[in-house]
């Protein structure tokens, strides 16, 4: 009981309209005892998704058994999913139950479903269609009751063109397939993210206060693609922390694996850049002025439709909305004086 309890505690983040509209749609799936594919890039939060799912439904009582495709090589996918009989193969000295009998009565997460190998999904098919299988070594029939989910960061209507996925498989599957949306996607909740990860570092390295960011950073998180979503934005902001000897977060390392001693060849065929013509103390006034210069085009050339300058700028609407709100003293402030 404990176990599920930690489970359902474990609640995701997030204000803005796309989370809060996958989250509607995830829950609704929840009640339904049905298959669904969770669709997401790497880092965007499949397994708390799978978790949540479970926890939500009525099997939440029952076994979550989770199996990590991508970890396994495909000659053991077989036996991990369906266990074997002892004398199976070389090796197999005892029985092993599979993880669909483990997850009787609940619900089995296939993480990475497409790298499963086409006979085991051949399989997998018989028991969505069937609810029966053999063990490996096995002609004895077993029945389950196992509620499966997906997930993957492929695309699996492309693989199954490909040959590489069976049609039959993900017709059966797909009766609910829902997108993860990306954090870049998210707006301000990169920051309600980065402050909870900041926060949760801060104690763990015995700090009193609580860490905070620059506006600087703040633009840089907002502005940042965030191609490993959720679990990269956790990384960087909890590198920045136990790096920084104050509260105030002042800098970022988005890529730890820039090597500082590795010498670039422009460095030696490229003239020196004339630095010493720039006032560096200016920089983060000059980054300000460069923000409110884009700001402003865009809003001009849309009319002051804040989405459509959104779309001009190639930024998410509540990604502009938090840039709007930044500087929008400064902005009313200018519009008075052209009065």
């Amino acid at each position: 009981m404990e176990a599920v309890q930690a489970g359902y505690n474990q609640q995701p983040l997030g204000e803005s309209e796309v989370f809060l509209d996958f989250q509607s749609k995830l829950s609704r799936a929840a009640t339904v005892n049905r298959s669904v594919l969770l669709v997401g890039e790497r880092g965007s939060g499949k397994e708390i998704a799978a978790r949540r799912l479970h926890f939500l439904s009525q099997r939440w009582q029952q076994n979550l058994v989770t199996v990590n495709c991508a970890a396994l090589p495909p000659s053991l996918i077989e036996t991990e999913l369906f266990g074997y009989e002892q004398g199976a193969f070389t090796g197999a000295q005892k029985t092993r139950k599979g993880r669909f009998e483990e997850a009787e009565g609940g619900t089995l997460f296939l993480d990475e479903i497409g790298l499963i190998p086409l006979e085991v999904q051949e399989k997998i098919l018989r028991v969505v269609e069937y609810g029966t299988y053999e063990r490996v070594g096995s002609s004895v029939t077993h029945e389950t009751n196992v509620r499966i989910i997906g997930a993957t960061n492929s695309d699996l209507p492309s693989l199954c063109k490909e040959g590489k996925f069976k049609e039959d498989l993900l017709d059966r599957l797909s009766f609910e397939v829902l997108f993860l949306p990306p954090l870049r996607e998210r707006g301000e909740d990169i920051i309600l993210l980065a402050t909870y990860f900041a926060s949760k570092m801060a104690l763990e390295c015995g700090r009193k206060e609580m860490p905070s960011f620059t506006d600087s950073v703040i633009s840089q998180m907002l502005g940042y693609p965030w191609p490993g979503n959720v679990r990269e934005l956790k990384n960087v902001v909890e590198r920045a922390v136990y790096r920084s000897d104050a509260s105030l977060i002042e800098y970022l390392e988005f890529n730890p694996f820039d090597n500082p001693f590795k010498q670039k060849s422009q460095e030696i065929t490229d003239p020196p850049l004339q630095e010493a013509e720039l006032d560096l103390r200016q920089f983060e006034t000059a980054r300000l002025e460069l923000d409110l210069k884009y700001l402003r085009q865009a809003l001009k050339m849309a009319s002051g439709n804040q989405k459509e300058a959104a779309k001009l700028l190639n930024l998410t609407y509540d990604q502009l909305r938090g840039l709007y709100r930044k500087y929008q003293d400064r902005l009313q402030e200018e519009e008075q004086d052209t009065k």
